[in-house]
């Protein structure tokens, strides 16, 4: 409907004296850019703030397909929404329990608004170093310490390695004990679509979810909802989102998101050929020697198979070394690459054939390693040694930039974490631990990229000047 009009509108003869300056006009000549269906709010082609019209209908349709009373087209991707949701569900110093391994943008947000933040940490999985769910009885037992204080509560489900928590009976914890649940469930956008994939946060009993359709789904980049089965929060979270997201929406974003939505309804059985090549995949790289496909089948937790995390923990191969060969000797490039292992993400539009390709180089490539010297791994969890402060709260304190090796025991006044997937390893207001040092300078060495709040990181570090 909106691409339709879009196309019509291009081909009308209409000269556009209106924004964008381009004037619809190709000056790159070879016909990648559309500038042709590049316009701004204009008669006839609703409002994103205010919409009633074509724009209303899509957000209906998202609303529909993801059993949600209310959906939110976001056009600058998951954080956006993030912002957006948590400023709706809190007030300025209102106290929150967050994940540890919530995304950079929940930080901001917690910073941004003055919120008080205690952390509830997600299990590990040793064999892996991968951060997985978070209980249900940590968070209980959260709630219960701060005495129903807690007005919202955050986690990340899926995980960037596809762990799913349990939502349900983390649902129904907050609920008890008077908290709102937001996820971000960013990488969880495909879930509807198949029975293969683990069920919704929004069917689960979350108050409010984000989803990345440009994460997992065939949607341009920056594209994301907001979802939430709550009337009231609604109509606040419209009120925020006019303050968080741009006034000038591309429309090419949301013709993009309408797109997508349509294939996913009429998609059926592409979804359920896609999910019969991750079960093959996965059968071909069962008998792997030193690499490990990370499955939900050796896990006590819900896992999304969609996402295909090869270890290599028992290799003589860091994650980082595995990914250049993929990408120089096969011409697969992965997701993301960490120390000790790779994640390749993969969505309905990926065919058998490439599919294949992986299988195809990761039995090579592990036909060729080694066993690795075994490494003992500290605990993720076991890096975090408490806070002083709150990052909102930073201004309040004098700082000096000292070498990052003589760090320990002092409190950071900047942001340390490693790109992808912008988990803060240290927050603004937190103590340094000797452990957190062994472990950033572990990943440098992988090849790792560590990004701070300055830039690119560097041999020193900003901290709270001693008094």
């Amino acid at each position: 409907m909106l691409y339709d009009k879009l196309k019509n509108y291009s081909k009308s003869g209409i000269y556009p004296f209106h924004m964008p300056g381009h004037k619809r006009t190709d000056i790159t000549e070879e016909g990648i850019i559309p500038y042709n269906i590049d316009i701004t709010e204009i008669h006839d082609f609703d409002n994103l703030h205010s919409p009633n019209g074509v724009i209303d209908e899509i957000q209906k349709k998202a609303a529909k397909l993801y059993n949600a009373k209310n959906a939110f087209i976001l056009i600058n991707g998951s954080t956006g929404g993030i912002l957006s949701a948590i400023r709706s569900m809190t007030n300025q110093g209102d106290k929150i329990l967050m994940a540890r391994n919530c995304h950079k943008s929940v930080y901001n947000s917690a910073e941004l608004f003055n919120l008080n933040v205690d952390y509830i940490f997600p299990d590990t999985d040793s064999r892996y170093n991968i951060l997985t769910s978070v209980s249900p009885c940590d968070i209980e037992d959260k709630l219960t310490k701060h005495n129903d204080e807690i007005r919202l509560v955050i986690i990340t489900s899926p995980t960037y390695e596809g762990v799913v928590s349990d939502i349900k009976s983390i649902s129904e914890i907050c609920h008890k004990h008077g908290a709102k649940l937001l996820v971000d469930e960013a990488h969880g956008a495909h879930f509807p679509f198949s029975d293969s994939f683990p069920d919704e946060a929004l069917n689960c009993g979350a108050d409010a979810a984000v989803l990345s359709l440009h994460k997992t789904l065939p949607s341009l980049t920056q594209t994301a909802l907001l979802i939430t089965n709550d009337s009231e929060l609604s109509e606040i979270l419209a009120e925020n989102l006019a303050v968080f997201e741009t006034s000038s929406p591309s429309y090419i974003l949301m013709s993009s998101i309408e797109k997508c939505l349509d294939f996913c309804e009429n998609s059926k059985d592409k979804f359920k050929e896609y999910c019969c090549n991750l079960k093959t995949v996965r059968e071909k790289l069962e008998n792997l020697k030193y690499l490990k496909i990370y499955d939900k089948s050796d896990t006590d937790f819900d896992y999304d198979i969609g996402k295909i995390v090869i270890s290599t923990a028992n290799a003589n191969i860091s994650g980082t070394k595995l990914a250049e060969i993929l990408r120089n000797n096969y011409q697969i490039e992965t997701e993301m690459a960490y120390s000790d292992y790779v994640i390749v993400m993969t969505s309905v539009c990926d065919t058998e054939k490439a599919f294949d390709m992986l299988s195809d180089a990761l039995i090579s490539i592990d036909s060729e390693l080694s066993k690795g010297a075994d490494t003992e791994r500290v605990p993720l969890k076991n890096l975090y040694t408490g806070k002083n402060f709150n990052a909102c709260e930073l201004y309040k304190f004098n700082k000096e930039t000292i070498p990052f090796q003589n760090s320990e025991f002092r409190t950071s006044a900047e942001y340390i974490w490693a790109y992808p997937p912008g988990i803060p390893l240290i927050v603004p207001g937190e103590i340094i631990s000797k452990e957190l040092i062994n472990y950033i300078e572990y990943l440098s060495a992988c090849k790792v990229e560590i990004m701070s709040t300055k830039g690119g990181m560097t041999n020193y570090i900003s901290v709270v000047k001693k008094d």
